[in-house]
């Protein structure tokens, strides 16, 4: 019986080293798993339904939140005083995008058109897009700025149209039509003899070209020959390079197209993407960690040097010209119009920017931009792209709209564009990316501890085991030797009495 148990106890033992093994093989192993399971799921394939879907037609809810600076003093900027502005808003839309023309090619590439549509959410708004609200009039106040080099008589046959058209310096609108388009008989009449001159051919609106449009023809990597270039752009429209800007580096396409990143993200790791709406790319950098919902991220910002100018930092020299750091001149891709980009309430900008107009309050929480990022995959978990439209304006001699103008950067709106993966795809995301992995954590960990704790209690048996059967057969030895010593002391008895018994028989003879 002992016998037996002492084997069982070895069984153990080699159960517990088959256990222990295990989890070593789990925590090298399992990791790999993971890393192997996201690589095959990242790769842009009709193969990979779930990723897939999520990546030709987003399903997670972006909106588009717009402020206007409503202008409190338009009579008196045009006086040369300083403009008072009031943010109004949000005016909040949501977004719909879809992949279109989706056609894979076979260097590994994908090409397609993404198709965005706006639908106004009033439960979301603070305001309805009935309300009216003043900004400047792109069309008198940044054609002038563009004409300023004209001669004078024909600046003053320009100031004769905007009468002719009854076309002032500052607009007084709806929500609705400053967006989307509203009726200009000065539009119409430059559509007409002068085609091209406006982004537009029908009605004139600051968001008139981007509902139902597209973004442009993309060509993106699929990953399928390297995950590290997985939405990684290859062309827009057909280009590998811009021709807006006046440097190579300035018209590099770089990094993705803003939606999905390459997996395996380090805190070293940047966010490069191209946007078509800036003309240009960008490119944000680490800031710090995070958790949404128990999913660890990544949060990403944009450097003080995005909108630096070319004296701040060098590299953006080709972004020139230029005005004071924190505003992207983006003129050179809109027609020429004296049109600037900055962040909102010119937050990170030069300072001065904010002495030429009275009631912006920049702040980081409210007016940085940001995306948050799940660095093992590259999926945005929580995306806010905040930017402002600005015109340059002054007064131009001969065009008597403008007045007296005091040269200034006037911001007009700012929006934001945001986006949060939550829903049945928070839950797939939280469960294949966070218990999943913890169960195998804890699974590894728990058959080492539980393998190390086999082994010592079997082998602890096992030597209490052995230590018994030792005893055991001692004493039987004992038990034997003293047998073998009474049959030896009484057959020695037994012959002495026979010894005896002879000697006294021969006596008697």
């Amino acid at each position: 019986m002992t016998v037996n148990k002492a084997k069982a106890a070895v069984g153990f033992i080699i159960a517990g080293v088959l256990m222990v093994l295990l989890g070593t093989l789990l925590a090298f192993g399992g990791p790999l798993i993971i890393d192997d399971q996201i690589v095959k799921n990242t790769v842009i394939s009709p193969k990979n339904e779930l990723s897939y879907t999520m990546w030709k037609d987003i399903p997670v809810p972006f909106f588009m939140s717009v402020y206007f600076f409503h202008i409190l003093n338009p009579q008196e900027i045009l006086k040369g005083e300083k403009p008072m502005v009031e943010q109004r808003g949000p005016y909040v839309y949501r977004k719909r995008c879809q992949k279109d023309n989706i056609t894979f090619h076979p260097n590994d590439t994908v090409s397609y058109r993404e198709y965005r549509m706006y639908f106004f959410e009033p439960t979301m708004s603070v305001g309805n897009e009935s309300d009216v609200v003043t900004i400047p009039n792109m069309l008198v106040l940044g054609a002038s700025v563009m004409m300023e080099n004209l001669p004078y008589a024909l600046r003053l046959m320009i100031s004769a149209t905007f009468k002719t058209f009854n076309e002032g310096p500052f607009l007084t609108k709806t929500v609705g039509e400053l967006m989307w388009g509203y009726d200009s008989g000065l539009v119409d009449f430059l559509n007409k003899y002068l085609p091209g001159m406006l982004p537009s051919s029908g009605k004139f609106g600051l968001f008139a070209e981007f509902n139902n449009s597209n973004t442009g023809l993309f060509t993106i990597f699929t990953g399928q020959d390297d995950i590290r270039n997985v939405h990684k752009v290859d062309s827009w429209n057909g280009l590998t390079e811009l021709s807006y800007w006046k440097t190579p580096q300035c018209n590099m396409i770089n990094g993705t197209a803003g939606q999905m990143w390459p997996p395996f993200m380090t805190k070293e790791s940047t966010l490069p993407f191209y946007s078509p709406d800036a003309c240009r790319s960008m490119e944000l950098i680490y800031q710090r960690p995070g958790e949404m919902k128990g999913i660890p991220l990544y949060r990403y910002v944009a450097p003080k040097t995005l909108f630096a100018n070319g004296t701040d930092y060098a590299p953006n020299e080709g972004f020139c010209p230029c005005r004071q750091s924190g505003l992207l001149n983006v003129s050179g891709c809109r027609h020429n119009s004296p049109v600037f980009i900055s962040h909102p309430h010119f937050f990170n900008a030069d300072p001065v920017l904010l002495d030429y107009v009275q009631g912006l309050h920049p702040s980081e929480d409210e007016h940085g931009l940001f995306i948050d990022i799940h660095p093992q995959t590259g999926v945005p978990l929580n995306v806010s792209i905040r930017l402002q439209l600005n015109l340059y304006m002054k007064s131009v001699s001969g065009i008597t709209e403008t007045g007296k103008i005091s040269e200034v950067v006037m911001p007009m709106i700012w929006f934001e564009e945001s986006g949060y993966i939550d829903g049945p795809i928070l839950t797939t995301f939280h469960t294949n990316l966070v218990v999943l992995p913890a169960v195998m954590t804890y699974m590894q960990y728990g058959f080492i501890a539980l393998g190390l704790a086999t082994i010592l209690i079997a082998a602890l048996v096992h030597h209490r085991l052995k230590a018994a059967l030792r005893r055991h057969l001692l004493t039987s030895t004992v038990i034997d030797n003293s047998r073998v010593c009474k049959t030896a002391v009484k057959g020695s008895h037994d012959t002495q009495e026979k010894h005896v018994t002879s000697n006294s028989s021969n006596s008697e003879k």
